[in-house]
């Protein structure tokens, strides 16, 4: 991926030797801004005209937004939600007015990862909550567009808006977050929450269904689904005037939002890791989820990337991310000011000391304004922890090409950068 910095306008095809010599003695002397354009037709479609950098997100809910509005979690006291609302009730609001969203749940927040907040860098964020590789309307008609051109969700593909949004904006990233919803990942969740709820011993991860949905052939049919998606983000660009060395596209994988059973700071009988912290996970179905099911679907996202013949592709592996400020997980805790780590969310230290993933509130006690699409998503400080994994990213290569490279990005210590993010490592 090339430096945010560089120019603007999309590059031509191919430097000839001479114009790419040129280039290079312009580097050292600091004579000229840009190698000049290589001669011959233009490119059909146009391509996108001078102006600001643009990186664009596509996919879920994993880099959507959902939950960015929450910084930490609090107890049922509605008189504490006040002190973990980092956004307000607009958070998801993505209209040019910042009046209502642009497709109704997608919960594209402001927090979100994309938003890079880098000089002469636009941002777009096109992801939506729920979305799988294909589009589809959910059982309640709510629109859910994937990384595919069909309009069967009542609205346009991601793909289709990618195309048009890169005909009037130069995109240089393209991030992508998919495949967790084409494992039905959520009905998983919910299937271990009743497991745990259940005053019969249940294990979720002992569910005959549950097991046939990480199976060996079950992650290469979604890796298939991936790769599919991702060419269609190629597709998409091409139709929109863009070589594959205009722009690239990172593809991360999913954080860890639990512990293991072990790591959990309530204790598993009574009920209390709901009642007190919004994580109802047995132990073993806990370590399943860990060990098991996020595993396979990290495995079908790499198989994905190496199965979709793009070149122009990194991986961007986010599996231990958020450990340490997992949910339920020892050494963090609430944001009250009676039964909490912090007071509020803007106390110093808050991000340290505070869970990065929102609680899981069942459809029976959940209570407005939480929203049940909201639990087992990275918070407020989840999504910028995994925003300065993305510009980390973007930047590092500084304009030279590492085709199919792949980085791991972790915790980077106590405290918050200069933007106001947790500190994150890129490796």
């Amino acid at each position: 991926m090339r430096h945010p910095f560089a120019s603007s306008c999309p590059r031509p095809r191919r430097l000839t030797r001479v114009a790419a010599a040129a280039a290079t003695v312009a580097a050292v002397t600091g004579l000229l801004a840009a190698a000049p354009a290589a001669a011959g037709p233009p490119r059909q479609p146009r391509a996108p005209g001078p102006g600001p950098a643009a990186v664009v997100s596509l996919g879920d809910s994993y880099i959507s937004g959902e939950a960015g509005r929450w910084a930490g979690n609090t107890d049922a006291n509605p008189a504490n939600y006040p002190r973990i609302d980092a956004l307000g009730p607009t958070a998801y609001f993505d209209n040019a007015a910042r009046t209502a969203e642009r497709i109704a749940q997608c919960h594209r927040s402001r927090s979100a990862e994309i938003h890079l907040g880098l000089p002469r860098t636009e941002s777009e964020n096109l992801a939506c909550s729920g979305a799988r590789t294909d589009s589809f309307r959910s059982p309640k008609g709510v629109a859910k567009p994937g990384l595919d051109f069909s309009a069967a969700a009542g609205v346009p593909g991601q793909a289709t808006q990618l195309e048009e949004y890169a005909r009037d904006h130069p995109v240089r990233l393209v991030a992508v977050s998919i495949g967790g919803n084409d494992f039905h990942f959520g009905d998983v969740v919910q299937s271990c929450v009743l497991a745990y709820l259940s005053p019969l011993p249940k294990a979720c991860s002992q569910d005959a269904g549950n097991l046939a949905r990480f199976t060996p052939q079950a992650v290469q049919a979604r890796a298939a689904d991936i790769a599919g998606g991702l060419r269609n983000i190629r597709q998409a660009m091409l139709r929109a005037g863009y070589d594959t060395d205009d722009y690239d596209v990172v593809v991360q994988n999913y954080p860890a939002p639990i512990p293991h059973g072990r790591d959990f700071r309530y204790p598993a009988p009574l009920g209390a890791r709901q009642t007190l912290g919004g994580c109802a996970f047995n132990d073993r179905d806990a370590d399943w989820a860990v060990d098991t099911v996020l595993p396979a679907v990290g495995r079908a996202v790499e198989e994905g990337i190496n199965r979709s013949g793009l070149d122009n592709v990194s991986f961007l592996d986010l599996s231990h991310s958020l450990d340490g400020h997992r949910l339920c997980e020892r050494g963090v805790g609430l944001v009250a000011p009676v039964r909490g780590t912090v007071s509020r969310w803007t106390a110093p230290g808050a991000a340290d000391r505070t869970e990065w993933v929102n609680w899981v509130r069942t459809v029976t006690a959940v209570l407005p304004p939480f929203q049940v699409q909201e639990a087992l998503h990275p918070n407020y400080w989840g999504q910028l922890a995994l925003r300065n994994c993305l510009r980390q990213a973007y930047v590092s290569v500084d304009g030279t090409r590492a085709p199919k490279s792949r980085r791991t990005c972790t915790g980077g210590g106590p405290g918050l950068n200069e933007r106001g993010e947790p500190k994150m490592k890129l490796s």
